[in-house]
């Protein structure tokens, strides 16, 4: 039986949660998630780095010179691209990275870096992730309450603009709505703060009766 910690609003210690242990994917999945993690940061790349040809290249198509005779190599055009100012030989060209995941492969991975997180004990639960105002220092004050130090994932279960505003100039600390959440933050981000809202959400999708973002 694993266990997480639960506080109040304020931060203050309100007990634990029990969470059966039978919940968690823990015997498989380490490939499924390697898979979804390089599908999503290839999927962040532009993908728009561009080099010209030798026939892209502005030039003239005339022989520089003649073919003997000159003492120089044999050289049929200053498009090239073994000329200064011509063309690229296997230079990058605009295309997408983006990689295909089945879906049973994403539930899959997220189960099992949700599962690591419960079972590592890095993820506590908030009765209520709400701010009386959309300040810093107070999302400073809960996170060191909550003794979240090295980075911290807020997961609500709808979007919160108090929140996100008070906590997006905390370095790696950011906030996502329980659907939103994915395997790449899952593994970015060392704690996983979540409102009870919002855990029931992740617990969902643990349980694969939601729709899984890769």
């Amino acid at each position: 039986m694993s266990t997480i910690k639960v506080f109040n609003a304020t931060g203050e210690p309100a007990g634990e949660l029990a969470f059966a242990d039978e919940r968690l994917v823990l015997d498989k999945g380490d490939q499924a998630v390697k898979d979804t993690v390089v599908a999503i940061l290839n999927a962040r790349r532009a993908g728009t780095g561009s080099t010209k040809t030798k026939g892209e290249v502005a030039g003239s198509g005339k022989k520089p010179y003649r073919q003997k005779g000159t003492g120089n190599a044999r050289a049929g055009s200053r498009r090239s691209p073994i000329w200064r100012g011509g063309g690229i030989a296997l230079g990058p060209r605009p295309r997408s990275f983006a990689q295909k995941v089945n879906r049973k492969v994403a539930l899959l991975a997220f189960r099992r870096a949700l599962s690591a997180k419960i079972a590592d004990g890095q993820v506590v639960v908030v009765d209520t992730l709400g701010l009386p105002e959309a300040k810093t220092r107070l999302a400073a004050a809960l996170l060191k309450k909550l003794d979240v130090r090295a980075s911290g994932l807020f997961v609500t279960d709808v979007a919160n603009d108090a929140l996100i505003r008070a906590a997006r100039n905390i370095p790696k600390v950011e906030v996502a709505c329980a659907r939103d959440v994915d395997v790449y933050s899952l593994l970015r981000f060392r704690t996983v703060i979540a409102s009870r809202a919002g855990f029931d959400a992740l617990a969902a999708r643990l349980a694969g009766k939601a729709e899984v973002t890769a």
